[in-house]
């Protein structure tokens, strides 16, 4: 199968994610597509808010209805501790190896490629799609074992381009607003969510 992986903190998950994971779908001919929530992101500080078990709940409300390609990886959360893309794609090789995989991302990561893990190891098991993110430019740093192409041939080491997003939703963001204005929606976020984040009173 071909496999895509939209990993973050889904902290909370919004319509930038739903948008990300479509264009997916659209242009690289998945089989399906996972949402891998971190258990901790270790290029990040923790930016605090719900409990994994809320972050997941909320996740799996955001795509009820979305498209029956896409479901939830739990792994990362199941491992605990620093999520590394590395640790999770030989897991999944393992676990899976018939499959091949190609992260789903905003072109805001790419400039951090080089700090991650073994990421020469990462691109000899996945591949990478890169959706242009307001503000951030496609700019692919100079990595070893990496090709652009115009298309996904399944093959791990490509990188290709999506379209862009057109949506300038950051998680941290809406954290923000949430917690200034509570009784406000903030935007984009989907409908279920904003029920629940209001209901249970998250990000207060």
């Amino acid at each position: 199968m071909r496999v895509g992986l939209l990993g973050g903190a889904f902290n909370p998950p919004h319509d930038g994610h739903l948008k990300l994971a479509r264009l997916a779908l659209d242009h690289l001919e998945l089989d399906e597509l996972r949402f891998v929530p971190t258990a901790l992101s270790p290029h990040k500080p923790d930016p605090g808010g719900p409990a994994p078990e809320a972050r997941l709940r909320l996740l799996a409300q955001a795509l009820e209805g979305f498209d029956p390609r896409c479901r939830v990886e739990t792994l990362e959360l199941e491992r605990g501790g620093p999520s590394y893309t590395v640790d999770t794609l030989e897991a999944l090789g393992l676990r899976e190896p018939g499959n091949t995989w190609v992260l789903i991302m905003g072109s805001d990561q790419l400039p951090g490629l080089p700090e991650w893990r073994r990421v020469e190891r990462v691109f000899q098991l996945a591949s990478a799609a890169v959706a242009l993110r307001p503000g951030a430019p496609f700019e692919v740093p100079g990595l070893p074992g990496i090709s652009l192409k115009d298309r996904w041939s399944g093959a791990a080491g490509e990188l290709v381009a999506l379209p862009s997003t057109a949506l300038d939703l950051a998680s941290t963001d809406l954290r923000h607003r949430l917690q200034a204005a509570p009784q406000d929606d903030p935007g984009g976020l989907p409908p279920q969510v904003l029920r629940t984040i209001s209901a249970e009173k998250l990000y207060r």
